[in-house]
């Protein structure tokens, strides 16, 4: 006992010091006066201004189980899904099968959904609870703006309380993407309803015209350019070539925050290598599980951009990274032969007792997962002309070393980060631009099919790159006073 308790007055006073720098490092920053700069924009409630939704990246939003009400991601307690047990790791999983159970737009049916935006995780520590804020500080930040959030009432200015403007756009993040836009439009759909149920009473304004503003954060952001550029519209039904920018419609203006527009190589280590969070109290979750989440495929880099190459030479390419044959051969992920893969699809199949019929359902899986990044790398890679009255802002990391070239151990598959650019560390500057000079000849101009209305460069991290001084200044510059085309 006197141990346990010593190390808990060790671990409190860590924690203490830990506060103590970061809050020494905030106090550094020199900080714009919101109030002063906003404050008459941020009481201007009339229907001429837009209700702004604010969407999280991949593991932003909580996802708990409806059926054991067991939290899936999003705290790390007694009762959390732990993906080291047959329970958790089925939870965490999307459900493996041969024949896919899917409703429309291929999201996969499971018991799991998401359950809020993530405003803080929530950790024990040595039986200490703990909570690391996430993105609590982009909501605080447009409370300052006179947005205020319907389910957290974050708003560290009080301008009242006869007004809402702010959305919380939480979805499952290892579903497919274009599933989860499908789910953006519904969603916007119900909160015009309620928008202009407040412009009746407030205003008299019988179906008012309501568009909205979209603050998208990493995978959020993907999700949501995906939105604007074909609405609810499933891959499958996107004629080739064409962009119809049906999402503009509901939306005016898009502020993409560390978007991977040209995917991460995150990902790829991820798919291969599963994922640790960097903390040792939290779990590590196998790549297998991982290779569950069809969202993740979709985030990988381009092939054309040159990413990975085999044996360190940088004159031999991979001629096609989302190729199922090669993810097989390298049994890579999901295709992996060895004894800890196979006691995770154990897990993830439990009815399936032949590791032979296991390895041709995470195969037959994979495969269609990889085929389906195909289809969407194309839908988001095509050139469009963003339409007239519908505007992109950009937000991205520069000053960070960001891997953007990895290898590939032809004899082992081993995946080992090459060379590094500047980034966020986790999307490199290039890949936010979508900058087709990647992996081909220099020119003195960026060449991207997206155009954009504004970009903005600020130093940070990926997942903190909204809680610095420049970002909270200038995102609401453009939602309060830019002028609108």
């Amino acid at each position: 006992m006197r141990n346990t308790s010593s190390f808990r007055i060790f671990i409190v006073a860590c924690l203490i010091s830990v506060c103590f720098l970061s809050a020494c490092t905030t106090a550094l920053q020199e900080r714009s006066n919101l109030k002063r700069l906003y404050d008459k924009s941020a009481q201007y409630h009339q229907p001429d201004r837009n209700p702004v939704i604010v969407i999280p990246g991949i593991l932003g939003s909580r996802l708990v189980d409806d059926e054991t009400g067991m939290t899936v991601w999003g705290a790390f307690r007694r009762d959390f899904a732990d993906p080291g047990s047959d329970q958790g790791a089925q939870l965490i999983a999307l459900p493996l099968s041969s024949d896919l159970a899917h409703d429309n737009n291929h999201h996969i049916k499971t018991s799991v959904r998401s359950d809020g935006v993530l405003e803080s995780l929530k950790v024990d520590l040595a039986g200490i609870p703990i909570s690391i804020q996430a993105y609590a500080g982009i909501l605080n930040t447009l409370g300052a703006g006179g947005y205020r959030d319907e389910e957290l009432g974050l708003n560290s200015i009080d301008y009242g309380t006869d007004h809402f403007t702010c959305f919380q756009f939480d979805y499952d993040w290892r579903q497919d993407i274009p599933s989860n836009a499908a789910r953006l439009k519904t969603f916007i759909d119900q909160k015009r309803k309620d928008v202009q149920k407040n412009y009746r009473e407030d205003y008299g304004i019988e179906n008012a015209e309501v568009k909205f503003d979209i603050v998208g954060h990493s995978m959020g952001a993907i999700l949501s350019r995906y939105f604007a550029r074909y609405g609810a519209t499933d891959l499958d039904a996107i004629p080739e070539g064409v962009v119809p920018w049906l999402g503009t419609n509901d939306v005016e203006r898009l502020i993409l925050v560390a978007p991977p527009n040209a995917g991460s190589l995150e990902a790829m280590d991820q798919l291969l290598n599963g994922f640790n969070t960097g903390r040792p109290v939290l779990p590590y979750y196998h790549q297998a599980l991982i290779g569950s989440f069809p969202s993740v495929y979709q985030l990988l880099p381009r092939t054309r951009h040159n990413a990975l190459v085999w044996d360190s030479d940088i004159n031999q390419p991979v001629q096609d990274l989302l190729d199922p044959r090669l993810w097989q051969d390298m049994k890579w992920g999901l295709s992996g032969d060895d004894e800890e893969t196979d006691k995770v699809l154990k897990r993830l199949i439990p009815d399936v007792k032949s590791m032979a019929e296991r390895r041709i359902i995470a195969r037959e899986y994979q495969r269609a997962a990889l085929n389906r990044a195909r289809l969407f790398q194309s839908a988001m890679d095509s050139p469009a002309q963003t339409p007239e009255g519908f505007e992109m802002f950009l937000v991205a990391g520069d000053n960070r070393e960001t891997p953007a070239i990895a290898s590939i151990d032809k004899s082992s598959g081993e995946f080992e980060i090459l060379y590094y650019e500047l980034g966020d560390e986790t999307v490199t500057r290039a890949s936010a631009l979508l900058d087709e000079r990647m992996g081909q000849a220099w020119e003195p101009r960026v060449v991207s099919p997206l155009n954009w209305s504004s970009t903005m460069f600020i130093p940070g991290k990926h997942r903190t790159i909204t809680s610095g001084p420049i970002f909270e200044d200038n995102v609401l510059y453009w939602l309060l006073e830019d002028p609108r085309k």
